[in-house]
């Protein structure tokens, strides 16, 4: 049997990317994704059975370099406020340079393909970060909130900040970043 080519699962995966980003995940077609991948449509099929494979291990790569990603550079150590800084901007870079691959997990994260199996997934994989939020709690330096009110909190103020930056509304430059994870900061601490 022929190896899988990367080249082919690459522009697998952005074609996926970029029609859930323009069409949603529902409207989503293998036809259409070998199509926009500039592959036959027997050929997708010898990568992916069937479009609920292809969605959910496209999830699971995705998922786990934008976990990877978002830890990157966190010095553990380091001051709880600067760690928390670097996983936001991390967080908000990812978004900006991968916006389709991000609306592909949200939009899967909140569909009925969504496994069970990717949900236990997703929870591993963000350990990490859920470890460093609770870790400002004991300390008392976080509010005293459930943990994923305090997540959606950080998670949020990327989404929105990005989106502003993405529309023209702000500028992406630092002084941006600064005051926005400034009212991050200020939303989530004691």
């Amino acid at each position: 049997m022929k190896p899988k080519d990367d080249e082919k699962q690459r522009a697998i995966a952005e074609a996926t990317f970029t029609l859930v980003a323009q069409t949603g995940l529902s409207g989503l077609t293998m036809a259409d994704i070998a199509r926009t991948a500039g592959i036959a449509t027997s050929t997708l099929y010898v990568y992916y059975p069937s479009k609920d494979e292809l969605i959910s291990q496209l999830y699971q790569e995705a998922k786990t370099a934008t976990m990877q990603r978002l830890m990157d550079g966190v010095v553990p150590g380091a001051s709880l406020r600067s760690r928390v800084r670097r996983i936001w901007g991390n967080l908000l870079r990812h978004r900006l340079e991968r916006y389709a691959e991000v609306v592909f997990q949200e939009q899967y994260y909140n569909s009925p393909w969504f496994s069970q199996g990717n949900r236990e997934l997703s929870t591993r994989l963000a350990a990490g970060f859920l470890a460093l939020m609770e870790e400002g709690q004991q300390q008392e330096i976080f509010k005293p909130v459930p943990l994923p009110l305090l997540t959606a909190s950080v998670v949020g103020s990327v989404r929105e900040t990005a989106n502003l930056i993405r529309t023209g509304v702000l500028p992406d430059d630092e002084a941006v970043q600064q005051a926005a994870f400034s009212l991050c900061w200020d939303a989530i601490k004691a």
